[in-house]
């Protein structure tokens, strides 16, 4: 027989930690987790370069210094698997003095997130920034183990109201605890990786930066898995304590 007390802290906790796990999976699959603000285009001067940029960044090979320019020059937006810039929806670029703009996105594949990442961007002769290197693959791959630790977490939470036990329920709040820090730590991988390029990169003039949405979701996040993580292990170690104590009772 389960206590009230401890029912309602599990049912708690599993609200808390569904809300963090669909917080998190949005925000891994949305690109907004940086953005820049690019100042307008006046005049036909760089209409041509910006379309050049453009199209070798939807259609060229990859390269960090060349998609780089063009988020920061075309309202660029970044995210763990997408780069997005935001370009009018017609071919005549900036004809208009107000034309209808148009997100357009390209994926990082598999093998574009273990590419290296070089001290300065672009030349390849510079010598690969280690660094930079291991921040941007920990940042795609933090989120992936602590989706999966919540996964695991809930098979093993589904076998254990089969058989009626709270003797996982300890386990699967250290699960949601590595879940929490391993989010934080996606966080922190990609502030930091991103304040290095800022500093190895030049901005243009007038080019502004700013967190997105996507980021904030996985910050919050990070606590709600943890507050699940708290509320698990309150459970389970009352629930036993109590549990040894009515045991001794009984055999006095």
């Amino acid at each position: 027989m389960v206590d009230n007390r401890y029912a309602t802290a599990l049912v708690i906790s599993c609200v808390l930690s569904v809300l963090a796990t669909v917080y998190l999976s949005v925000a891994v699959g949305t690109q907004h987790w940086y953005q820049y603000t690019s100042p307008p285009v006046r005049g036909e001067a760089n209409v041509s370069e910006l379309r050049s940029l453009h199209d070798e960044f939807m259609d060229g090979e990859f390269d960090e210094k060349t998609y780089s320019d063009t988020l920061f020059r075309l309202n660029g937006t970044i995210g763990l698997w997408w780069r997005c810039v935001l370009v009018p929806s017609h071919t005549h670029w900036y004809k208009e003095s107000d034309p209808k703009m148009v997100m357009k996105c390209v994926s990082f594949t598999l093998t574009q997130q273990f590419t290296p990442k070089y001290k300065e961007p672009g030349n390849h002769n510079s010598g690969e920034d280690m660094l930079r290197t291991y921040l941007w693959r920990c940042q795609f791959l933090l989120p992936l183990i602590s989706l999966g630790l919540v996964v695991l977490a809930g098979l093993i939470g589904f076998c254990a109201c089969l058989c009626h036990s709270l003797t996982p329920t300890l386990g699967i709040g250290m699960l949601h605890l590595l879940a929490g820090l391993c989010t934080l730590a996606t966080v922190c991988c990609y502030l930091a990786g991103m304040d290095l390029l800022h500093r190895v990169s030049v901005l243009p003039d007038k080019v502004d930066g700013s967190l997105g949405w996507s980021l904030y979701l996985a910050l919050i996040s990070s606590p709600l898995h943890m507050m699940a993580a708290a509320l698990l292990v309150w459970a389970a170690r009352s629930h036993s304590q109590n549990y040894y104590r009515m045991t001794a009772y009984r055999v006095a």
